[in-house]
């Protein structure tokens, strides 16, 4: 990171075959176009559109006479707004109940048990499975990163991720680099619109697509290519809320000491007396004169709402108002975040509680699996694999919410009991498989030899159960090797 080396084989030097090689990869999709497609699919798929498509008229527009970004003044617009945002945002987190929500956020995120890992990797290849472990858990150290780097996400919206990259070891060390100075360049390559770069405007550096993990929360295209906050919808109230607040303590600190201090001359007044004759001072001082519209006559009558009195109206309930807005738009309940009245506290997490809170938190954990993955396959490219060994991999973050796997399962069974009693005289197996499970022909037909190989493997079981039972009955035993 402190600079180019001249070593050819430092993948920092852009004029080292791996620098060339990564930078290439990454210009573009990860696809693999090498995949064994059969021939008239392969014919059908290109003549989709050829009757109504022509020409290429479109890609050359693309190309030649439209680029979104390169307009500098509206880059420029961009990250002004993109750097109040994260201002914003930054203070938004000195408000507790901000900051906790993060925390609730990041939690249900990266959640785990002894029994569940945080992380897991799905993989057919053994070798590959291993080298992807070792980086997650070894390089990475996602059981104690992780929970920083989508804390840092779920608050500005992007979390940049420098890759040491090195040429035998692949992904050696990561670092995290400050978002609001950090800027991605996209469309810079008129040729190639796919191309990425990301610069570091206070260090004066420029990184490639495979430099930098960009972990950004997608779906609001009001700020692309950058992410949205999860507390961007709650920026407005915020500030309102804090007004409130503000000017609330402003105006008790003023009125506190707005005292008046009554001295009433008792005389010779016996002292058993006094305090009748003080509660009968108290009560003609707020006595108010009362013009009387019948004879126009002033009586002195108790009225508590003269405007010569002071009011004193708290106004709680306004910054409750705001303080109640708040928390819908951070999507958390006032009760994960505060006490109630009784100082009681809810102790069931909040995704096992809320489905549609762990929707939210999977959708950002996709946003999380999708960056993990393209550090898995850097790595893999370093160490020497190609093609689909790339992409032939998974990553599967924990599923916060144990009642959406519960209602999914109830799902499955009733699905199943519908098969079952169709099946039963009505509807064909493969007329179940397609209208019920949404199979396709393949997918049938490769089930069907699945359930063979199954049925002669329990088989083949059942013939040594029943020789081993033979033998034992015979008196025969089994030896030592059984």
């Amino acid at each position: 990171m402190a600079g180019n080396s001249r070593d050819p084989k430092n993948p920092r030097n852009p004029t080292s075959e791996l620098y060339k090689k990564l930078t290439k990869l990454f210009s573009g999709p990860i696809v693999n176009y090498g995949s064994q497609t059969p021939r008239k699919e392969k014919r059908r798929n290109l003549d989709k559109y050829g009757f109504t498509s022509k020409s290429a008229t479109g890609q050359e527009f693309k190309r030649a006479h439209y680029n979104p970004f390169e307009s500098m003044n509206s880059n420029y617009m961009a990250n002004q707004n993109r750097t109040e945002r994260y201002v914003d945002s930054d203070q938004m987190e000195y408000t507790p109940e901000i900051a906790s929500a993060l925390d609730i956020y990041a939690d249900e995120m990266t959640t785990s048990s002894p029994l569940a890992e945080m992380l897991h990797v799905k993989c057919p290849n053994e070798e590959i499975k291993a080298i992807l472990d070792s980086l997650y858990k070894d390089v990475l150290n996602v059981k104690f990163n992780l929970f920083g780097w989508a804390r840092t996400m779920c608050k500005y919206g992007d979390f940049f991720l420098y890759l040491d990259v090195d040429e035998t070891y692949g992904v050696r060390h990561v670092i995290g680099l400050p978002p609001n100075e950090m800027e991605r360049l996209e469309g810079e390559d008129k040729t190639n619109p796919n191309y990425v770069q990301f610069q570091w405007n206070s260090a004066g550096m420029t990184f490639e697509n495979w430099q930098i993990a960009h972990f950004r929360i997608l779906g609001n295209d009001k700020y692309h290519p950058y992410g949205t906050s999860v507390l961007e919808p709650a920026r407005r109230i915020w500030r309102q809320l804090t007004l409130m607040e503000d000017a609330m303590m402003a105006y008790r600190i003023v009125r506190a000491p707005a005292r008046k201090a009554f001295y009433v001359d008792v005389g010779n007044i016996p002292p058993q007396d006094v305090e009748q004759y003080m509660q009968k001072v108290i009560t003609s001082m707020k006595r108010n004169p009362v013009v009387n519209d019948a004879n126009g006559r002033v009586d002195l009558r108790y009225n508590p709402l003269s405007i010569e009195e002071d009011y004193y109206i708290p106004d709680i309930d306004d910054v409750k108002y705001l303080r109640d807005k708040l928390f819908s738009a951070l999507k958390v309940p006032a009760s994960y975040l505060t006490q109630d009245a009784e100082g009681t506290e809810d102790k069931t997490t909040l995704a096992q509680k809320d489905v549609r809170f762990a929707r939210t938190v999977q959708r950002l954990q996709r946003s999380v699996i999708s960056e993990l993955e393209k550090i898995g396959i850097i790595h893999l490219h370093t160490l020497g694999f190609r093609g689909d060994d790339l992409i032939k991999f998974t990553l599967v973050l924990n599923n916060p919410s144990k009642i959406a796997e519960i209602q999914e399962l109830e799902h499955w069974n009733q699905k199943f009991t519908i098969a079952t009693a169709a099946t039963e005289g009505f509807f064909s197996k493969r007329w179940v498989s397609e209208n019920v499970f949404g199979l396709s022909e393949e997918e049938f037909l490769r089930n069907k030899r699945e359930l063979y190989h199954d049925r002669k493997y329990e088989a083949e079981l059942n013939a040594v159960g029943e020789m081993a039972g033979e033998i034992a009955a015979a008196g025969m035993g089994l030896g030592p090797g059984m």
